[in-house]
């Protein structure tokens, strides 16, 4: 005898549960579907009747977007990761997954795909790099996120490698801290996992610096460009309570002399930002602390400007070079290890 439905319970079918199902990949996948997912929802003669109707149209070889306007960055990534991982879901890495992960300032352009070494990437459209790698653990990606992503700081160690130069890998490493995406720990981690990689050395000696306390890379390269000329090493982000109490970070503060050095970037444009700026050095100057003030451009390009002014200062306060460079070219007086690694 048929079962007849009551009239409060809901009708079900295999084509209604079959669809919503797709409904549902559509719905994670940002209207982006493979056609190897869509062919377990959907017959061939079905997916061809939406191409040919424009309800579907193929984005690349093998990976439909599941609608007739314009695609959005977010579906570039989903269309990427589905067409290099032949009809899976492959993860995105580098600057792109920074940018999932929430990294400012660097715009969308190629995405990047991370493969395994031996897998061929025969679908990957011309905006894509694909990159392939031999050490990809599980707990470095986010399989959980669609589509999936490495993790912040392996990304951070790909996109310095894969970066077109030393200064472009430089700045991605200190974008990356300065907006907290990453920790010194968890980039270590991944470098001791990875230890013949391209930059490891330059990686590293970012980490080490920003963990000292530069947060952006003029600080960076000022720090660097006191050990090249033979200047004592400032400290970094020194906080300090300025007149009314409130909190201030210095970007280099020569402790003993009591010099400090302020290094303006783009933010000192903004009228508020630079008054308070101003405001810090008055509250420093005050008291007798010598206060010197450089643009970001000029640390970079101009060194034979502000080292000269640097030194003189240092050397006013109390510095004496000679007897600081005698102090480091001191011999130990303990012996010396041959151990070789």
């Amino acid at each position: 005898m048929p079962r007849y439905a009551r009239v409060d319970e809901p009708v079900r079918s295999p084509y209604f549960d079959e669809m919503s199902e797709l409904e549902l990949l559509l719905f994670r996948q940002d209207n982006v579907i493979s056609r190897r997912q869509a062919l377990r929802h959907l017959s061939l003669d079905a997916i061809r009747h939406r191409l040919e109707s424009g309800r579907w149209r193929q984005a690349v070889r093998g990976v439909y977007v599941a609608h007739s306007g314009p695609v959005t960055a977010e579906q570039r990534w989903m269309i990427a990761s589905l067409a290099c991982g032949a009809g899976r879901r492959a993860p995105l890495a580098g600057v792109t997954a920074l940018t999932i992960a929430g990294l400012r300032g660097y715009p969308a352009g190629v995405v990047h795909v991370l493969m395994p070494w031996h897998r061929r990437d025969r679908n990957a459209p011309y905006w894509v790099a694909v990159h392939r790698t031999r050490h990809l653990p599980a707990s470095q990606v986010h399989r959980l996120a669609t589509p999936p992503y490495t993790l912040p700081a392996r990304s951070l160690v790909d996109a310095a490698q894969w970066a077109r130069d030393d200064d472009a890998a430089a700045a991605l490493v200190a974008s990356a801290f300065q907006q907290r995406l990453v920790t010194a720990d968890e980039v270590n981690s991944v470098l001791v996992d990875m230890p013949g990689i391209h930059r490891r050395r330059l990686i590293g000696a970012m980490v080490a610096d920003v963990a000292g306390g530069s947060h952006s890379l003029p600080e960076l390269e000022f720090v660097h460009g006191c050990r090249r000329e033979g200047l004592p090493e400032p400290s970094r982000q020194v906080r300090r309570d300025d007149s009314t109490g409130r909190r201030r970070y210095l970007d280099a503060l020569f402790e003993p002399y009591g010099v400090h050095v302020e290094i303006d970037g783009a933010q000192h444009l903004e009228v508020r930002r630079y008054w308070a700026d101003m405001q810090r050095q008055n509250d420093l100057w005050i008291p007798g602390e010598r206060v010197l003030r450089f643009p970001a451009y000029i640390i970079r390009m101009r060194p034979d400007l502000w080292v000269p002014q640097l030194r003189k200062a240092l050397i006013e306060a109390g510095w004496n070079p000679i007897v600081d460079r005698t102090m480091a070219v001191r011999p130990s007086s303990g012996p010396r290890s041959h151990r070789s690694y």
